[in-house]
């Protein structure tokens, strides 16, 4: 089975990693800055360690170790998914907001699990595990157009270039695998750098992106390869050994301090020693941690590999546990065009049957292991859609109101938070703003968001501006 991934070369990553991932470690001038710049007491920095990459403790016990969001980039329709409205239905036809007609829902709601939360048939494996879902149903932002609510999803602020969310939570607690980046993202889309860049964070804290399509991969595509570790044809040097390596590692680094010698400091080459040494530990870590091979066929059809619908995004999934559960703080999983505003009756039943059954995978993947406990899984786009119909078959961008969900990590299951009105068209019971998304994620990994700071340009910023309160009502163990 030949399951796309398009990962690209090792160059490739060192090449388009954000802003680079010859900028990924600043172990000097960086380093030293990410230890000291936060004003708090701090809980979050471990001063005695040279690395800003190392474990740090968090301000308080967290229930949740590790990230893995789903992005449905697009804005799914939450009425005819997770958003139950019957007066929808039983209105279908009258004006609506827009000046369009409203649109019922094509797709029948049923009660899932014990709990009895109504979710719509495009998801049947997702309903499965109803009982571990919190639905966010009243979640609301700033902006109605994609990519200002796609930035301000990820970084907060929708005008100014800010650290993203998995940023802000690599800068607060640091990786557990000094063999990999401590933030990934999977199929991140074109003009990404944004939404996974770490702004006036130390580059380290930026993301990595993995899925990116070269010439290369492509050709091995071509033969047949089910193994992503194959489709990073330049992850090993296929002409020195390691021992080889290590010497001529160390004459380029010798180079590279020496021209660090005396007073003039370079950044650039700061973050070049730094991430040399990482793509040598890279190379035998990341085709070990990617080879599918030992994966039994079990794992494979949980995540629909042997489905040509499905295995795109199955393999991400199983690569976003994979990355997860070696020790990778912040894994996004990028699943694009939901944009729907035309052709709904038939394009919003492809998107969610290339997710659900992957997604359900994932869960059952990471409960079976002993890990959903300690994993936030996150789902959502930026925005959702309106419940009338302006286009005919299809639904406008929404911000005023729309549906995510979370699982596991410290999230009480089986519950839904907040409301829109009988329309779907606005949050009206409990508004979730993005900022209080943010504010409940960072609480969940055990960070106070108002404590998680850095000081630039002579203020302190932080994810949630000066905004920000934490959805006590979907956690475990509010207290």
């Amino acid at each position: 089975m030949n399951h796309s991934f398009g990962i690209g070369s090792r160059r490739h990553w060192l090449q388009t990693a954000s802003a680079g991932f010859g900028y990924l470690a600043f172990a000097g001038i960086s380093g030293r800055n990410a230890a000291t710049a936060s004003p708090t007491d701090d809980a979050t920095t471990d001063q005695s360690s040279p690395n800003p990459l190392a474990a740090k403790s968090p301000h308080f016990p967290a229930t949740a170790k590790r990230v893995i969001f789903l992005c449905m980039q697009g804005g799914p329709s939450h009425v005819d998914t997770f958003d139950y409205k019957p007066e929808l239905q039983d209105n279908a036809g009258r004006p609506g907001v827009y000046g369009g007609r409203l649109l019922a829902s094509q797709w029948k709601f049923r009660q899932r699990g014990e709990s009895g939360l109504w979710i719509s048939d495009l998801f049947p494996n997702v309903a499965k595990h109803a009982d571990d879902l919190a639905l966010i149903r009243s979640m609301h932002c700033d902006q109605p157009v994609h990519p200002r609510a796609l930035t301000q999803m990820h970084t907060g602020n929708a005008q100014f270039v800010r650290p993203s969310l998995g940023a802000w939570t690599l800068y607060g607690l640091g990786t557990e695998n000094e063999s990999l980046p401590g933030f990934i993202s999977l199929n991140p889309p074109r003009g990404a750098s944004q939404n996974m860049g770490s702004a006036f964070l130390p580059a380290v804290y930026q993301g990595t992106g993995i899925g990116r399509t070269s010439r290369r991969v492509a050709t091995n595509r071509r033969q047949g390869s089910s193994n992503p570790a194959d489709q990073v044809p330049d992850i090993k040097n296929a002409r020195l050994g390691e021992s080889a390596q290590r010497r001529q590692l160390a004459y380029i680094q010798s180079l590279n301090r020496r021209k660090l010698s005396g007073d003039s400091r370079d950044a650039a080459i700061e973050g070049a020693i730094e991430s040399l040494e990482l793509a040598f530990r890279m190379q035998d870590a990341v085709p070990e941690l990617m080879d599918i091979g030992n994966e039994s066929d079990a794992t494979r059809r949980l995540y629909g590999l042997d489905n040509p619908t499905t295995s795109s995004f199955g393999m991400q999934c199983l690569m976003a546990r994979k990355f997860a559960e070696a020790g990778v703080r912040f894994v996004e999983v990028t699943h694009g065009n939901w944009d729907h505003h035309f052709r709904l009756s038939t394009s919003l039943p492809q998107r969610c049957g290339e997710v659900d059954l992957p997604i359900a995978g994932l869960l059952a993947d990471l409960k079976q292991r002993d890990l959903l406990k300690d994993t936030l899984v996150i789902w959502g786009g930026e925005f959702g859609r309106t419940p009338d119909a302006p286009g005919g078959d299809g639904r406008d961008h929404n911000n005023n109101g729309y549906t995510l969900w979370m699982a596991g990590g410290g999230v009480q299951g089986g519950i839904s938070c907040g409301a829109t009105d009988e329309f779907g068209f606005k949050a009206v019971e409990n508004p979730c703003h993005i900022h209080d998304w943010h504010a409940t994620i960072l609480h969940l990994m055990g960070l106070d968001h108002k404590r998680l700071t850095y000081r630039y340009a002579g203020r302190d910023f932080r994810l949630t501006d000066v905004a920000g309160n934490v959805v006590t009502d979907i956690l475990r163990n509010p207290a």
